[in-house]
C-alpha cells in the first residue's frame, strides 16, 4: 500500500472508524443477538441482588434520557442508557499521602495514564498506613477503564486495563470505572474514546480555565448507545483490528518519511560537494567571481557609501571538512552576505489590519512548514521606529532564530521584522537564490548553526555566530544546474522540495 506521510492522517481515521462503530454501522446487526433491552433488564436485577449482599452501594436515580439527548439513530437491537447504569463500580480515588522513601505500593496518578499505555513507572508512591485503610474494590483490576478527571491538558485521557497489576489504586484525579459482567469494558472505553465524547468533553467538564474537572455526576449521566451484549464484543473486536492495521501502515508511513528526509539529506549534500553535476571548465570560477565582488566593495568604500566591516578570521585547512572541485571556493557567510538581526517588537506602538500608509509586519507566525516562501503579513504596522526594527525586502533571507530553529525562508513581500529573525542579504551578485536557499537548507549548513548556537533550552542563533559559518561557492552557472538537477531528483523520488 503506497502511502505519503502528508496526506495519510491516522487520528482522522480512528475518529471515523469511531463514529461509524457508535452508530452501528462499523458491523452487522445479527438478528439472533439478544436486544439490548433484555441484556438492561439482567444487568438491573444483577445489581439488585449485589446491593442485596452489600457488594456494592446502591447509587442515585439517574434522570431518564429524553429525545433531545440523542444525538442520533440507532438499530432498533439497541439501547441508549446512562453510563452510571451500567456500571457496577464509578468512582475517583482516595487523596492519597505519599511516601517519599518507601516504592512499595505505588498509586495512579493523571501522569500514568495515557493514551497508549497505563505507565506505572511514572506512579508515586503512597505510605503504608494510607495503603492499608483502602477498601478491596479501590484496587484496579483487568479491564477496568481508567480516565483522568482533573487538569487542562489531562483531563478527558483515558486507558483500559490489560494487565494484572498486584494491588495498585488510583489517587483522586482519575476516575475508575468497572463496568458490569453483562458489558463488554472494551466497547464502553471505545466510545469514550469516540469523538462522540471527546469533541464534545466540554460539555462535560466544569471548573475554571486553569482547573477543568470531569465530575462523577456528569461521568455518570453520559448517555451511551447500547448494543446487544455480543454486537459490544464484535465491534470492539473489529475496532481493534483496524487500529491494528492502521499503526502498521502509520508505523510505515512515519519509516517512509524519514526515508524521504535522509534521500534529500543525502542529494543536498552530493550537491555540496560538487559530486551532483560535473563541472564545466568554461565556467567562470567562483575565485574570479570573488574577486570583481571585492573590487566593487573596495570603490564603494572609497567612495564612502558602504563602511568597511570588521574582518573576518581566514577559513583554516582544518575547518573544510572535505574536498571541494576547483573551481569552488571557501568563505564565510558574513564575508559575502549582509547579516542583520530584526529589532525589538516593542517600540511598535499601533497595529493595523489594513492600511494604505501600514507596511508588513512579518512574525514567526507568518512562516508556514510546508512552503520556502514568506508571502504575506498577519499585521502591518504604522512605519514608526524602523529605526528600531529591520525593514525587509523581497528576496531577503529569513533565517528563524527560535521556532523551525535555522530554517531559511526566502521572502516574496517587503516589510519589517522583530529580532526572532536574522536578515541575510546581498547575496545576488555571488549566489543563485534557489542555490543557497538548498546551501542553507543542508546539513552540513545547519550541523555549524547548531553547533554555533547558544542558550540550554531554547537556541538561539547571532549575527557574529551566523557570520562565522563557512560555505561552499561555486560558479554562477554551475549553481543553476545543481538547482535543476535538485529538483530532478527530488521530484523523481516523491520528496518534498522544501
Amino acid at each position: 500500500m503506497k502511502t505519503n506521510s502528508l496526506d495519510f492522517d491516522a487520528q482522522a481515521l480512528r475518529e471515523k472508524i469511531l463514529d461509524l462503530a457508535m452508530r452501528g454501522k462499523l458491523v452487522k446487526q445479527d438478528p439472533n443477538d439478544e436486544p439490548a433491552s433484555v441484556l438492561l433488564e439482567k444487568i438491573k436485577a444483577e445489581k439488585a441482588e449485589l446491593i442485596k449482599e452489600k457488594k456494592i452501594k446502591k447509587s442515585k436515580s439517574l434522570p431518564k434520557i429524553t429525545d433531545d439527548e440523542k444525538p442520533f439513530d440507532i438499530p432498533d437491537s439497541w439501547e441508549w442508557v446512562r453510563l452510571g447504569e451500567i456500571g457496577n463500580y464509578i468512582q475517583r480515588g482516595r487523596s492519597p499521602k505519599y511516601d517519599k522513601e518507601s516504592l512499595d505500593h505505588p498509586i495512579i496518578s493523571q501522569k500514568c495514564v495515557q493514551w497508549n499505555s497505563i505507565n506505572i513507572e511514572d506512579a508515586k508512591h503512597i505510605t503504608e498506613d494510607f495503603f492499608k485503610k483502602l477498601e478491596p474494590y479501590r484496587f484496579i483490576q483487568k479491564n477496568d477503564i481508567l480516565w483522568n478527571s482533573t487538569g487542562t491538558g489531562t483531563v478527558g485521557r483515558l486507558n483500559i486495563v490489560k494487565d494484572n497489576y498486584n494491588h495498585v489504586p488510583v489517587d483522586s484525579h482519575v476516575t475508575l470505572m468497572r463496568m458490569n459482567q453483562f458489558i463488554d469494558s472494551d466497547y464502553i472505553y471505545y466510545f469514550l474514546r469516540s469523538p462522540q465524547i471527546q469533541k464534545n468533553l466540554g460539555d462535560y467538564l466544569t471548573g475554571t480555565t486553569k482547573q477543568k474537572e470531569l465530575g462523577l455526576t456528569n461521568i455518570l449521566k453520559i448517555n451511551i448507545p447500547l448494543p446487544p451484549l455480543s454486537e459490544q464484543s464484535r465491534i470492539a473486536a473489529k475496532i481493534a483490528e483496524l487500529f491494528a492495521l492502521l499503526h502498521k501502515v502509520e508505523s510505515s508511513t512515519q519509516q517512509y518519511a524519514k526515508l524521504q528526509t535522509l534521500l534529500k539529506s543525502k542529494v543536498l549534500d552530493l550537491a555540496m560537494r560538487g559530486k551532483l553535476v560535473e563541472q564545466d571548465p568554461i565556467d567562470e570560477p567562483a575565485s574570479v567571481l570573488l574577486e570583481k565582488i571585492k573590487a566593487e566593495k573596495e570603490q564603494l568604500i572609497k567612495e564612502k557609501k558602504i563602511k568597511r566591516s570588521k574582518p573576518l578570521p581566514p577559513i583554516t585547512d582544518e575547518e573544510k571538512p572535505f574536498e571541494i572541485p576547483d573551481s569552488w571556493e571557501w568563505v564565510r557567510l558574513g564575508e559575502v552576505l549582509t547579516i542583520l538581526r530584526g529589532g525589538s517588537p516593542r517600540p511598535i506602538k499601533k497595529y493595523l489590519t489594513d492600511s494604505p500608509n501600514g507596511i508588513n509586519w512579518i512574525k514567526i507566525g507568518d512562516s508556514t512548514v510546508n512552503s520556502k516562501y514568506i508571502d504575506h503579513a498577519a499585521e502591518k504596522i504604522i512605519p514608526e521606529g524602523l529605526d528600531k526594527t529591520r525593514e525587509v525586502h523581497k528576496g531577503d533571507f529569513l533565517l528563524s532564530n527560535s521556532m523551525s530553529f535555522g530554517r531559511p525562508y526566502i521572502l516574496k513581500i517587503d516589510g519589517a521584522v522583530h529580532d526572532g529573525w536574522l536578515i541575510l542579504s546581498d547575496y545576488d551578485k555571488l549566489f543563485d537564490k534557489n542555490y543557497l536557499y538548498y546551501l542553507l537548507s543542508s546539513n552540513f549548513v545547519n550541523f555549524q548553526f547548531k553547533s554555533l548556537a547558544t542558550g540550554s533550552t531554547v537556541k538561539n542563533l547571532n549575527r557574529d555566530r551566523v557570520a562565522h559559518t563557512i560555505a561552499l561557492v561555486p560558479p554562477l552557472l554551475e549553481q543553476k544546474r545543481i538547482i535543476k538537477k535538485i529538483n530532478y531528483l527530488l521530484t523523481k523520488l516523491n520528496i518534498k522540495l522544501y
